[in-house]
């Protein structure tokens, strides 16, 4: 199908209780990656979420606070690439690809997507910041 990409996996977990993905699309147009965990668990998490909660040192703050990343509303995905058996590393539009995704990382950002997006937006607006590209870091 035009725009999307899709890969599928059947590798092993970070630990027994991790659940593992079955299918991971990336939905270029609408810019979200959408994720199937195989205890039925769905996620259709907007690459922009991703990007701003990158599990990147960058992002963390390096032991430090996480740190508010502005104007990323229309970052993509440009690449998805498997790392062994417990991650992906996603190529983001911005240049940004320093963040390993594992399994467990993805299926806590789906589950927690709502209270973790209001938290974003809120820091945001704490900051002066906003999510249009035109801001700088």
């Amino acid at each position: 199908m035009s725009g999307l990409i899709v890969w599928r996996t059947s590798m092993a977990g970070l630990s027994s209780n991790t659940p593992l993905p079955v299918d991971i699309t990336l939905h270029s147009v609408s810019r979200m990656l959408e994720v199937k965990f195989d205890d039925g668990a769905q996620f259709k998490l907007p690459c922009e979420y991703l990007r701003v909660f990158s599990p990147s040192a960058e992002v963390r703050g390096h032991g430090g606070p996480m740190k508010t990343i502005p104007g990323k509303q229309a970052v993509n995905i440009i690449a998805i690439e498997p790392v062994g058996h417990y991650a992906v590393k996603l190529v983001f539009s911005d240049g940004h690809d320093s963040g390993l995704f594992g399994w467990d990382v993805l299926y806590a950002l789906g589950m927690e997507h709502a209270v973790n997006w209001q938290d974003y937006l809120n820091r945001l607006a704490a900051s002066g910041f906003s999510r249009d590209a035109d801001q700088p870091e």
